[in-house]
């Protein structure tokens, strides 16, 4: 059996799954293993896509259903089941479970599992597009993550700071929920780091400490930050996207230098001031928008602005010049 195509996911998920998920299909699945999947089908209400776990059948053959090449069951990829029910405790007992991935499933519903506490091996995690509900758990931490995807659910309540305790973690999408409070410092640690928090209702100011080390993307868009953002930016940083749009962010962005490396930057909708940094010229972008700030005088033109129209640019106090209507003698 082959890894589901992940397309939505950056290059290095779809290593890691390729690395955590294998299947030796000549071998059969162990025992126990077998039985805690059938727990799990029968605790979503025995839906029709799974009618193939069946009894005396080998498990590593079913479909998302993967093993080692000892026949330990180390992942399972849910997706677009047609169920309505809570989120199974029984996943929390297969011990060699190094990926779980669920996703697109309305009618799950109910708070993440205490037995996930026991998945010593988990290194992936993913449930998106669900109902489930309640708090982030701090029991988490408990697991090997480096990946912790919880996106477009009905989670709420503050982002534990004892994720941070997670060694490996380097990527963090909690997108699309109801977290409120602030962001906790020292989530993400090892190499090429992603932290997603966008749609939610956190507060408070984005800590320092993000914009140290091997960060890659940041997006924080659509929440209720406050403060002063600038520490981020800087020439050498390797981030590639940053994303602060639909917040209460504040400053000067005359003489800010942002990454040299960044092909996305939306700063729209924010309280930003002063003129448009002209380190922009250099930037390479695929994506530009600093609308809807208090942004001033005439936008730096050559190089790479020519890319830019006049949308990036709306709703601002007082810009000028290409894309933009001539500046006057004031400006």
């Amino acid at each position: 059996m082959t890894i589901p195509t992940l397309s939505f996911l950056p290059l290095f998920l779809l290593l890691l799954f390729s690395t955590t998920f294998t299947l030796s299909s000549s071998m059969d699945c162990n025992k126990i293993d077998r039985a805690v999947l059938l727990s799990i089908k029968q605790q979503l209400g025995s839906p029709s896509e799974l009618a193939a776990w069946l009894p005396a059948t080998n498990c590593c053959t079913w479909f998302n259903v993967y093993c080692t090449d000892t026949g330990r069951v180390n992942g399972v990829y849910l997706s677009s089941l047609n169920v309505s029910s809570p989120l199974p405790p029984a996943l929390g007992n297969l011990p060699e479970l190094t990926g779980i991935q669920i996703e697109i499933m309305p009618g799950l519903f109910g708070p993440i599992p205490t037995s996930f506490s026991k998945l010593s091996h988990l290194e992936y995690l993913e449930i998106s597009g669900t109902s489930v509900s309640g708090s982030i758990p701090a029991f988490l931490t408990r697991t090997n993550l480096g990946v912790l995807v919880l996106t477009n659910n009905k989670l709420s309540g503050p982002i534990p700071k004892a994720l941070g305790g997670l060694s490996n973690l380097r990527y963090l999408d909690l997108s699309g929920n109801s977290l409120s409070g602030s962001i906790p410092p020292g989530l993400l640690h090892q190499k090429s780091r992603f932290l997603m928090l966008s749609n939610n209702k956190l507060t408070g100011e984005i800590p320092r400490d993000y914009s140290n080390g091997d960060i890659d993307t940041i997006d924080l868009s659509h929440n209720r930050l406050t403060g002063n953002p600038s520490f981020l930016f800087g020439i050498t940083k390797p981030m590639t996207k940053i994303d602060l749009s639909w917040n209460e962010l504040e400053f000067d962005m005359t003489h800010v230098m942002f990454p040299f490396h960044l092909t996305y930057l939306d700063l729209s909708h924010n309280q930003i001031k002063g003129r448009v940094a002209k380190s922009l010229k250099d930037l390479k972008l695929s994506n530009f928008n600093v609308s809807y700030n208090e942004l001033c005088g005439e936008i730096p033109t050559g190089r790479y602005m020519a890319g830019h129209g006049a949308d990036c640019y709306l709703h601002n106090k007082c810009l000028c010049g290409t894309p933009l209507p001539p500046c006057s003698g004031g400006n």
